[in-house]
């Protein structure tokens, strides 16, 4: 037999992990942009996602959860379960429960948790919000922000139901709603919602437009995830919040 020496594999500076939807076909993307050049290795599992987005559907995928989680490797800092609507509906601590029974030891962040915690450090409180999704969907978002003190002061939706077109909402048009939202009302931010609405592309000029901060689903997720694990954010995306 040859001979052989072991490292600590991809990662050197942190195992990271990801649970993304079935019908994601955003997220991964734009998690490339933030991680090139870092020593952080990111994997991923998936979980089946109903193609329709409706608070019903989205809670069928809490008993998925679990049998997901445990595809991931072992020995992660963090592992973040990636639908902001999703874990608003099923509640962020139930989430944390379900992939801890894989991964007792990792941090665990899914979006909602993320971009509340990106609009505190922040200093955030009236927030612009922008989502691709119908009422039925946005509604309990907006409640758990209220609930956690930040307060939803303008709304614009896309009000669609089909995952697979939100992926496909042309980053002009999120550009143009940022924009609308933070003109509604006075804004300390605006966050745009939703792993699958492309947003990388455009952040740092609806910031401009805004004149505020814009958080995205996963550009928050991202940057809290980095901080989880106890690295800088500095240069991992646009925006300001990866200035922090």
């Amino acid at each position: 037999m040859q001979a052989y020496d072991l490292d600590q594999g991809y990662g050197g500076a942190a195992k990271l992990g990801l649970i993304v939807l079935s019908t994601d076909e955003t997220l991964e993307n734009e998690a490339r942009q933030v991680l090139a050049g870092r020593a952080v290795s990111l994997v991923h599992a998936r979980i089946k996602a109903e193609a329709d987005v409706t608070p019903d559907a989205l809670k069928m995928m809490e008993k998925r959860l679990p049998e997901v989680a445990r595809l991931l490797p072992e020995g992660l800092k963090a592992v973040g379960y990636a639908c902001t609507s999703a874990s608003t509906v099923i509640g962020p601590q139930r989430v944390a429960e379900l992939v801890r029974q894989s991964h007792p030891e990792a941090a665990v962040s899914d979006p909602i948790t993320a971009v509340m915690a990106g609009l505190g450090a922040l200093k955030a409180k009236r927030i612009g919000f922008v989502s691709p999704y119908v009422k039925e969907v946005t509604a309990p978002m907006r409640r758990l922000l209220a609930q956690n003190g930040f307060e939803a002061v303008s709304e614009v939706s896309f009000e669609q139901s089909e995952d697979r077109k939100v992926a496909r909402i042309s980053e002009r048009s999120t550009l143009e709603a940022i924009e609308t939202a933070a003109k509604m009302a006075e804004c300390d931010a605006v966050f745009a919602s939703c792993t699958n609405l492309r947003s990388f592309g455009i952040l740092d000029e609806a910031e401009r437009r805004a004149g505020c901060p814009v958080i995205s689903s996963n550009q928050a997720l991202l940057w809290h995830l980095l901080k989880l694990a106890g690295l800088s954010c500095e240069g991992g995306g646009p925006g300001k919040l990866n200035t922090l």
